[in-house]
């Protein structure tokens, strides 16, 4: 079995419903172990939108990386996920964060998910799961990365 944490986020519509309905249609190849806290966070990217609810899912599945990135597209478009532009608001968002400990970069499709380590509404649902996960690239844990935000600049 393959471990993953999974990000999701949803800012359009009834928040907390779309990501109950992305959570039950996961469950259906992912075997769900642990989910986070919701919490509420600003957009990023394009400010001038609703705010988001974010949180993160750990689990196992037999998928590949690939086929996991298919299944959670499908996943997307059920909830129904519309493609407006970069950055916008999103009735689901669902990223793969960690699979393994797995490196892959790919045309569409990168492992670990880019720029974790800068996102406090990644950070901080992956304390919930699991805070002593060490990022495969960056050799550090997830507390340390979240620890890392916290320091003024």
């Amino acid at each position: 079995m393959n471990k993953v944490f999974l990000g999701l986020g949803s800012n359009v519509g009834d928040r907390e419903k779309n990501l109950k309905e992305a959570i039950n249609l996961l469950s259906e190849k992912i075997n769900i172990i642990k989910l986070s806290k919701i919490y509420e966070t600003k957009p990023v990217g394009v400010e001038n939108q609703p705010d988001f609810l974010n949180m993160a899912v750990f689990g196992e599945t037999t998928l590949d990386p690939v086929n996991l990135f298919s299944f959670v597209k499908e996943v997307e478009k059920k909830v129904g996920r519309v493609e407006r532009y970069r950055w916008g608001p999103r009735e689901i968002d669902i990223d793969i964060l960690f699979f393994n400990d797995l490196v892959l970069e790919l045309e569409y499709l990168q492992i670990p998910h880019p720029r974790i380590h800068e996102r406090d509404f990644v950070l901080k649902p992956l304390m919930d799961l699991d805070p002593d996960f060490v990022h495969p690239v960056l050799k550090k844990s997830v507390r340390e990365l979240y620890n890392l935000l916290q320091i003024p600049a």
